[in-house]
């Protein structure tokens, strides 16, 4: 997908800030059974068509309003995707202004899960 200009811009003024992980990181650091939170952040359509096995759903527009209630440890490993890693930064860089302290987005998000052949739910 092409983005426009003021999106990237935006998404890599976030990634200054934020913790990335690739999928195969992800994959180790649930191998170590490293506690976490996987969330999506994508919109309701996308995730109606399919998501991560045991993600939680709180999209891009209600995450900051109902991430409090979902998810109150401030100090919670949060991972984060979208469909590929740039809402996901975004979303990020918000909670950590939130005063989330160990927030990761999930670099090549839902593509990259796929691709891994990593187990979704419908």
């Amino acid at each position: 997908m092409k983005h426009a200009t003021g999106f990237l811009d935006l998404v890599n003024d976030a990634k200054t800030r934020v913790q990335q992980i690739d999928i195969a990181g992800y994959v180790r650091m649930r191998e170590a059974g490293t506690p976490h939170v996987l969330i999506d952040t994508r919109e309701e359509s996308e995730w109606n068509a399919g998501h991560a096995q045991g993600a939680l759903h709180l999209g891009k527009g209600i995450i900051e309003r109902d991430i409090e209630g979902k998810v109150p440890d401030h100090d919670a490993v949060l991972v984060l995707y979208c469909g590929g890693g740039f809402r996901s930064a975004l979303v990020a860089d918000n909670l950590q202004k939130m005063g989330y302290t160990q927030c990761i987005s999930l670099d090549g998000g839902w593509r990259a899960w796929n691709e891994s052949e990593l187990p979704v739910e419908k």
